[in-house]
Formats: C-alpha cells, structure tokens, sequence
C-alpha cells in the first residue's frame, strides 16, 4: 500500500508523524472505452469552440465563471495559483467531537491513516487509545492537492480513519424532501412492524455484499471474449405492487422470514 500523503498530526503542542492512504481500492472496478461501431477504433474527443468552431489547444483555453447567463468572469492560471494555500503538511486538530453527531451525509471520501516510521508508534498509540477511550474524534483541516479540505479522524481497529467532510453548502436541506409529514401509526401494525426488523437483524459483517452487477458484468465480458451468443435473461423490471392489507402482509413477512432463518 503506497501512502499519498506524510506529514503530522498536531494537537497543542503534540505532534505525530503519519502518513496517509487511500482506503477505497478503484483498480477492481469495470470501464469501457468508447469506439465507432463501424471498426472498433477509439473516438478521440477535441476542444472546438462553440462560437468560431475551431479546435482550440490547451494553451488557449482559460475558465469562466458564469454569474449571469452567457456572462462570465475570466481566470488564468495564474490567478489560480495565486489562490492555491500553502500546504502545512501537517493536520492540526481543532476541536473533538462525538462521531455520532456527524451525519453520514457528510462523509464524502474515506482514507486510512498510519504512522510515519517507528518513532511515531508511540504518540500515533497514544493518539489512538485516547480516541478509542473517549468516544471522540478529531476535527482538522488538509491540504490535498492544492485544496483545502476539513477533514475527521477516528479510531478503528488499531488504525486511524479519516473522512473528507462536505462542507455544510453541499448538503440539501433533508426538509425539502416532498411529502414528508408526520402520520398516526397503528400500535399492532407498529409491534408487527417491529418483530419483523428483530426477525431480519444480523451483525453488519453477514450482510451479502456480492456485487451481482459486477459479476453479470464480469461473465457477459467473458462469453463475448468466447464468442458466445447473448441471451437475454429479462424482459423488464419486477413492478413493485403496494400491500393492500398492511397487517396481513407484515404477518406474512414474519412468516417468510421465520422459514428462511
């Protein structure tokens, strides 16, 4: 596993020497590339400009920000380069806080955090006991890749976890959901409801994770290498019917899921 980033922790006046990782491996995922129908080559995509229609060289083009329609405010690189922070290579933690009062939503990336070297071992343990002791995780901002980003750490199975936060101007108000309001429920609907989730509760760890997608994926690539003939399997979606009688299918559920444990 090769780090992406070194530098240190700093909380006062402790600093800890670590490295970081990507957690998300990308090297198993499936991709296509584009080609003409006519002789499989490649198709090759080119910068026209959609005023003069000529194709234009990476030298000439600059971005715009649009404020208005088809009106925009012009920037170059170097204007960029100016904005760009200089990076600390370190993380300094500004506040702990409890992880359950951070909602999934703004979780955006997910890396794996090390230390740097065994003179770090001591402080990144300690860093780490008192994480996993407290409940709490640490609260710091990163420089990657010219960006400034807030980041979270906590403890997990010996290592250090770091989440890339969204920033709170990227997350929807979850309130204009449409439709949502607050309903009566029925108290022996509610209980059947409720013996039906304990019938189907399992440890995390057993849930099935197989991709079937991939894997279709994966064996309809190998009959096209073999030359094989593709069937298809589906004619369409399953359509989703609603229950009629909730209290008659919640029951039957029960049933169903008695049977198949």
């Amino acid at each position: 596993m090769r780090s992406i980033w070194k530098g240190h922790i700093r909380f006062s006046l402790v600093n800890i020497p670590i490295q970081i990782f990507n957690a998300v491996e990308t090297g198993n995922n499936i991709s296509f590339n584009q080609l003409h129908e006519k002789d499989n080559s490649r198709i090759r995509y080119k910068k026209v400009c959609r005023q003069c229609d000529e194709e234009v060289s990476s030298k000439d083009i600059v971005k715009g920000y649009e404020y208005e329609p088809d009106q925009y405010v012009v920037f170059k690189s170097k204007e960029f380069n100016a904005l760009k922070l200089k990076s600390t290579r370190a993380i300094d933690i500004e506040a702990f806080v409890d992880q359950n009062e951070v909602h999934p939503s703004r979780y955006e990336a997910v890396y794996y955090v090390g230390p740097n070297g065994e003179v770090a071992s001591k402080t990144f343990n300690l860093f780490y006991k008192v994480l996993e002791k407290s409940g709490k995780a640490g609260i710091g901002r990163i420089i990657l890749r010219d960006r400034e980003d807030v980041v979270m750490i906590t403890a997990n199975m010996g290592a250090l976890v770091m989440y890339k936060l969204r920033f709170p101007y990227e997350i929807r108000d979850i309130a204009n959901v449409p439709d949502l309001k607050e309903e009566e429920v029925d108290e022996k609907q509610l209980a059947l409801a409720e013996s039906l989730v304990d019938s189907l509760s399992m440890k995390f760890e057993e849930v099935d994770f197989e991709d079937r997608f991939r894997d279709a994926l994966l064996d309809l690539v190998q009959k096209k290498i073999d030359g094989k003939e593709i069937v298809s399997i589906s004619d369409g979606e399953e359509e989703a019917k609603p229950a009629v009688d909730i209290m008659a299918a919640l029951q039957a559920s029960i049933e169903a899921a008695k049977k198949s444990n």
